[in-house]
């Protein structure tokens, strides 16, 4: 009966998974191949007349050195990111994970920002850090100084100003995995501890963290993923200047297809970072196994 059950849960779900993969996915695979094996661009006419040039496209790719400089500022935005949203998030889940009067406001207060469209969330920051805008007259107002940074005319503020917004922006999700993570930890290994005289670093360091390791490997490998695409706030913010220093991998896919028109490169280009991002997946997954390994033995010793 149940295996009966179970063959009809599979004959259910098959439509759902086959129509979205025949008609969404299937015509965008097909046309990345072509346009990736194929010259062509907005200007020499019909697409399907373009000429065929194998994986001559790939080549340019790969001596382009503005490619590596988007990957690695990309890489750079991500792994800065991440860690900042890790710390704070981290933080936050700790000091909420007891109850006490108006935690229900906080909670609410911290995950505001993750609801936010991130094109608003761009348009308004640049009106907070235009050069004459209210983030620069309340620094002058703190320090007694004039203070008038062209927060994106120059590299260095804008890259650190699109780090900045990232982690406002997705600190919350974060901090509700690890208030998740905090919440369902069990009670009697922390309790064990404090009977046996531990002090409070060394419950958090033995006991605490090695049962939230899953949960923050898990979130920072969502995080990461995510933060490798952002696209949104960069392009709203800075279009990926000034010059091309804040131009990560979305934005100058975005700028050589649709842009410079030059399509069959961009369409290269997807798939290089296609094979990236699944190698980066693969590793991600088999540490999310090991850690799952690890923590059914964790629990079986507390058992």
């Amino acid at each position: 009966m149940a295996r009966r059950q179970g063959q009809r849960y599979k004959w259910a779900i098959l439509p759902v998974v086959t129509v979205p993969i025949l008609f969404l996915l299937a015509p965008v695979i097909f046309f990345q191949i072509y346009f990736s094996l194929h010259q062509w661009t907005a200007y020499l006419g019909d697409w399907w007349q373009a000429d065929f040039v194998g994986l001559e496209l790939f080549g340019d790719v790969l001596q382009d050195p503005r490619f590596y400089w988007s990957l690695l500022r990309s890489l750079v935005f991500a792994g800065a990111s991440t860690i900042l949203c890790l710390i704070i998030g981290f933080t936050l889940a700790y000091l909420m994970r007891q109850p006490f009067p108006g935690r229900s406001f906080f909670y609410l207060l911290f995950i505001t920002p993750m609801l936010i469209v991130p094109v608003a969330i761009g348009y308004t920051y640049e009106m907070l850090l235009v050069q004459k805008g209210p983030l620069n007259q309340l620094l002058s107002w703190l320090t007694g100084q004039e203070i008038q940074v062209a927060w994106f005319a120059e590299r260095i503020p804008a890259f650190i100003s699109i780090i900045f917004i990232e982690v406002w922006n997705w600190t919350p999700f974060v901090f509700i995995l690890m208030l998740a993570g905090l919440s369902s930890m069990p009670r009697e290994p922390i309790e064990a501890a404090k009977v046996l005289g531990a002090s409070p670093l060394q419950v958090f360091f033995h006991v605490q963290l090695p049962f939230l390791r899953p949960v923050i490997v898990l979130a920072l490998i969502l995080r990461f993923l995510e933060a490798v695409g952002e696209y949104p706030k960069v392009w709203s913010l800075t279009r990926g200047g000034p010059g091309s220093y804040t131009e990560t991998m979305p934005v100058y896919l975005y700028i050589m297809s649709w842009e410079h028109f030059n399509i069959s490169k961009g369409a290269a280009m997807s798939y290089l970072v296609l094979l990236i991002v699944a190698a980066i997946v693969y590793l991600c997954i088999r540490i999310l196994l090991r850690e799952k390994r690890a923590l059914e033995i964790l629990y079986r010793r507390s058992a």
